[in-house]
């Protein structure tokens, strides 16, 4: 099953609306979405501290900042 990944943090109004894109996504494509606080790891802290949110599609990154709802769909359409 294809898997996104939503590398966000809290209090990040950019994330919540990349996670809503994402979510209503799932109406119409069938993917695994986990979010991975960036607060949880230094390592991603320092990666994407300044990036967020950040979409990876299947472990390609796809999407950062303000997250196209279209653009990953059009990726989603592209890998089925």
């Amino acid at each position: 099953m294809t898997k996104i990944t939503l590398y966000t943090r809290n209090r990040c109004p950019l994330c919540d609306k990349a996670k809503t894109a994402l979510v209503e996504l799932q109406n119409d494509w069938k993917f695994q979405l986990e979010e991975i606080d960036i607060e949880t790891s230094d390592e991603l802290t320092e990666l994407y501290g300044l990036m967020i949110p950040v979409v990876h599609l299947d472990g390609e990154e796809v999407g950062y900042g303000f997250v196209d709802k279209i653009d990953i769909s059009n990726r989603l359409q592209e890998k089925n």
